[in-house]
């Protein structure tokens, strides 16, 4: 079983990243290497003062445009994707999916999980976004997604409207509280390519987990039979 259950995960996983990867380099990455253009002007001019005042900082690695950024993108996506596989198939075991369409579901409920609610509160951010403390921002989003996983399971598995309820109202808890906010909103880029950046992320998302559940549960049903 657990031989099954990594073999699963790890096409699915493998199959539904490279998915993500090419979705993103298409129409993900130029937005964000767009926004990067506002950032650098920035910080260049904040380089510039610094240097007239005979402060030097040191500047961190990263990755590249090219081949570098598109490596480090798709071995990010792969961890990932194997990781979500390995829940959805743990999940399978539990509750196997009847048809392979059946998998679908599954991917919406973790994209509504891991993307959707958190993104509700919390929505992607170009290069150059001023946004609230790191510490907050991560237990809102963990805090979001645990119910939003909870409240689903009521919500779809529940029997009685009284847990149907109570699946609703856990759902809605960590939207009613409000994720955590800048005190000033601000921003490099402008606000379109923010829009169409916010866009991009959930629609390619979507996607992928789309895909990850399709994937998954077709081949969980094969290597059952």
């Amino acid at each position: 079983m657990i031989r099954h259950i990594a073999r699963t995960a790890g096409f699915s996983g493998l199959l539904a990243a490279l998915l993500l990867t090419v979705l993103q380099s298409l129409w993900v990455s130029p937005l964000i290497l767009q926004g990067e253009t506002y950032e650098t002007a920035s910080a260049q001019h904040e380089h510039d003062e610094a240097s007239a005042a005979g402060h030097e900082h040191a500047e961190a690695w990263e990755p590249e445009d090219g081949w570098q950024r598109v490596l480090s993108t798709a071995g990010g996506n792969l961890v990932v994707a194997v990781g979500f596989a390995l829940m959805l198939v743990a999940l399978y075991t539990l509750r196997a999916p009847g048809r392979t369409a059946q998998g679908l579901l599954w991917g919406l409920g973790g994209f509504a999980v891991f993307c959707l609610a958190p993104n509700l509160g919390l929505p992607p951010e170009l290069p150059g976004t001023q946004a609230a403390d790191l510490m907050l921002r991560q237990t809102w989003w963990i805090g979001t997604a645990a119910s939003t996983a909870a409240g689903l399971a009521l919500l779809v598995f529940g029997r009685g409207t009284l847990l149907k309820a109570l699946g609703l109202a856990i759902v809605l808890v960590p939207h009613l509280i409000g994720a955590p906010q800048p005190e000033h909103h601000s921003s490099l880029a402008p606000q379109a390519l923010e829009q169409q950046f916010i866009v991009a992320s959930l629609v390619t998302n979507a996607v992928f987990w789309l895909a990850l559940g399709l994937i998954s549960a077709w081949l969980f049903r094969r290597a059952g039979r």
